[in-house]
């Protein structure tokens, strides 16, 4: 389809749009096409087929053909022809136009100026939804980093389903698998619908919701039996929250904790170091607990699932770390063959909002004797879902119990992991649902619960949604890669990208940094205010247990890294940490489309002038008035 069609019948711009789009949109009379009819769209003979990591750089490679370098900002391709040439080069995209017929439909606050990049998560229910109903009455994670904007203030109806209010339960995680408890129907068809699409049998594993992901890993540790020399094993390529509060738990328990470690500059996985202690001590039956994930959720750096099975052959349980999965990616193969003792995953309520939801622990049925009874008094987080309170019109609602709780204003993401536990076990309170499960009981039994952002998800397919974002996050790191600095002598880049580069196999999240002409890297944080003065969000992170070659390249890359080009007047303070490596991060969604990706590399190929920072400094001043030295 050409160009000029699609100005003309693109259904995010309208009947008669001026502009081209580019989400490769084009006209589909039916929405929930299979993968099947979706890819038969194109004939055969007018694809070229991207069958392997060599056709896909290959293919990469040529959407920026002829240039494969630009050293000015000015220089770049505009829109319409990195479009062009993106199409070109990715064939099979425009066949992935139903997502973007979803975020015309049910996202229209992502646009140019709300362009999210720090999104990783299920959305259990679309923006669209979230116009029409009141948020819920208690959120229970912490506060995003994600600078987006808050939603658009609409009047809101004056029920609130699909929505619900969060409730503690005083029950451990061994006796909520064992006994249970009263379930409310909100609960009970969110349950089965969040089990039927993760793909996951009810005969053969319990759900339980859980108030977070750290209250999640921390019940697993306490409740888990470790033996006499049992061990704890993590793979994790970067500073984590939860893990690291998983790690406290367990030393303090006796349990040795370990992690893997990763090579640099590839941060693959160093298989020997991770075989040996996987297969160490092998006349033990019973190991510890081994947490997995299947690609870094900073690096994008996959992990092969061999990885678990020769876990659970050597006597290890397995806690799959699922937070970082995308859309149906529970459908692959690989999944459908090794069975998890335990998964962790989060679902959070819209894709671009600083999101409310609530954590998923799945525990193996035949893995509950692997439990005990936690005697650890701030293992609370296990929650129940209810109807959100609402005031009908025309009529006077008032609970019994006034709660609700704010997200943090502060990140928590420097502090000590039991500091973090105990700022959320003070979040947590215990709701008096008696006025809830009586005047909603009946209302909520002729009330269809509806979750549109999994029903999306499930219509599109895995298929689709994986294609789609192997080309986009595959794009952005080859563009992200031409920006160079121009002083060939030096040969700079001005983008520095952490894991692999273009890969089949990559996951859809991209670790980089911004250095300067002198080498300088510059500061994560500076990039991140500077973004979002742009309307894009990005996330930051710690990379670390990273281990080099020699001790001279390990040095070098510390001295390298400590050289950070700060700004002073943005209400910066540095920050000291342990050695690891700072980063910044971009995620693409399942909603990301290529105009997101090029305005990202737009923005930062800004920085290929020396003085941008400075120039930024002086407008900051200029907008305030004065600046603020922290």
């Amino acid at each position: 389809m050409s160009v000029e069609r699609k100005k003309m019948y693109s259904p995010c711009a309208g009947e008669e749009a001026s502009q081209p789009c580019y989400n490769a949109c084009f006209p589909s009379p039916n929405i929930l096409a299979t993968n099947s009819e979706i890819f038969q769209k194109t004939p055969k003979s007018s694809v070229r087929i991207i069958g392997s990591s060599h056709d896909l750089e290959e293919a990469t490679h040529s959407t920026l053909h002829p240039h494969t370098q630009f050293t000015n900002p000015e220089a770049l391709p505009s829109l319409d022809e990195s479009y062009l040439n993106f199409t070109k080069a990715y064939p099979l995209f425009d066949n992935t136009s139903q997502v973007d017929q979803i975020r015309a439909q049910e996202y229209n606050h992502l646009n140019p100026s709300n362009i999210c990049f720090d999104y990783i998560g299920h959305g259990l229910f679309s923006y669209a939804q979230d116009l029409k109903t009141p948020c819920p009455t208690i959120t229970s994670n912490i506060a995003s980093t994600s600078s987006c904007p808050p939603p658009t203030s609409l009047p809101h109806s004056p029920l609130a389903p699909p929505f619900f209010a969060i409730s503690y339960k005083p029950a451990t995680l061994h006796s909520q698998t064992l006994y249970g408890g009263q379930e409310s129907e909100l609960e009970s068809k969110i349950r089965e619908r969040i089990m039927a699409f993760m793909n996951i049998s009810e005969a053969e594993y319990i759900m339980v919701f859980i108030a977070n992901e750290i209250s999640a890993f921390k019940h697993v540790a306490n409740s888990f039996q470790f033996h006499s020399d049992g061990e704890l094993l993590t793979v994790h390529d970067h500073r984590n929250d939860a893990i690291d509060v998983m790690i406290e738990a367990c030393r303090e328990q006796g349990v040795h904790a370990m992690s893997a470690e990763f090579s640099w500059p590839s941060l693959r996985i160093r298989g020997r170091k991770l075989k040996k202690m996987i297969m160490s001590k092998r006349g033990r039956k019973k190991r510890g607990l081994f947490v997995f994930p299947l690609h870094s959720s900073v690096t994008g750096t996959p992990y092969s699932y061999v990885w678990m099975s020769m876990a659970q052959e050597n006597g290890w349980h397995v806690l799959l770390d699922a937070r970082a999965f995308g859309p149906k990616e529970m459908d692959t193969l690989g999944l459908t063959l090794f069975k998890p003792d335990f998964m962790i995953c989060s679902f959070h309520k819209v894709f671009g909002q600083n999101p409310s939801g609530f954590g998923c622990l799945f525990i193996k049925k035949a893995s509950i004797s692997a439990l005990k009874e936690s005697t650890n008094p701030s293992s609370i987080g296990i929650i129940g879902l209810f109807p959100a309170l609402t005031r009908p019109q025309n009529e006077e609602i008032e609970p019994k119990t006034s709660t609700e709780i704010q997200p943090q204003a502060t990140n928590l993401e420097n502090s000590p992991p039991r500091e973090i536990e105990e700022v959320l076990s003070s979040e947590i309170v215990e709701l008096n649902t008696t006025l809830e499960s009586t005047q909603f009981s009946e209302r909520l039994g002729l009330i269809e619960i509806e979750c549109r952002g999994l029903d999306h998800a499930d219509s599109v397919g895995l298929m689709v949604i994986s294609c789609r974002a192997r080309y986009l996050i595959n794009w952005l790191v080859n563009a992200l890669m031409s920006l160079q600095h121009p002083h060939p002598q030096n040969g700079l880049s001005l983008i520095r990208i952490y894991g692999p580069k273009i890969n089949s196999y990559r996951g859809p999240v991209v670790a980089f940094n911004v250095f300067d002409w002198k080498g300088e890297k510059v500061d994560p944080s500076i990039v991140q205010k500077l973004a979002d003065r742009n309307n894009i969000s990005l996330s930051g992170a710690i990379l670390q247990n990273l281990r080099f070659y020699d001790r001279s390249e390990e040095e070098k890359q510390r001295a390298l890294e400590s050289r950070v080009h700060g700004l002073r007047g943005l209400g910066h303070k540095a920050q000291n940490h342990d050695f690891g490596i700072s980063v910044m991060t971009a995620a693409i969604g399942f909603l990301t489309n290529f105009e997101d990706v090029y305005r990202l590399w737009a923005f930062l190929s800004r920085f290929l002038d020396a003085d941008f920072v400075e120039k930024e400094r002086w407008r900051y001043m200029r907008l305030n008035q004065k600046t603020v030295d922290m």
